[in-house]
């Protein structure tokens, strides 16, 4: 996968040459490695609701011959976990703002 970033938007090539346009929400970094968190970009209401069937877009960063990419987890274990993770920052963010 190949991506652009911009300040708070990140455009993904899949291996297919498909562009996936995705909002950063945030990162957090769990046993030494980097993980980033994003939601899918909406342009229209049709896109609105295939964006909240798709939900929260989990990566994490790898260094490959000194470039940064970003790759989908390895397991669905660890999909979960990182997501847990994710959901608990977030929530503490909302309670610290609250």
């Amino acid at each position: 996968m190949s991506e652009e970033f911009g300040p708070n938007f990140i455009t993904l090539t899949d291996e297919d040459g498909n562009d996936i346009e995705l909002e950063y929400v945030d990162a957090l970094e769990d046993n030494g490695q980097t993980y980033m968190a994003f939601f899918p970009t909406v342009d229209d209401e049709t896109d609105e609701a295939a964006a909240e069937d798709f939900g929260l877009v989990i990566l994490k960063s790898v260094t490959e011959n000194g470039e940064e990419l970003l790759t989908t987890l390895d397991s669905d274990e660890e999909l979960q976990r990182v997501y847990d993770l994710f959901m608990e920052q977030l929530m503490d963010e909302d309670d610290e703002n609250s």
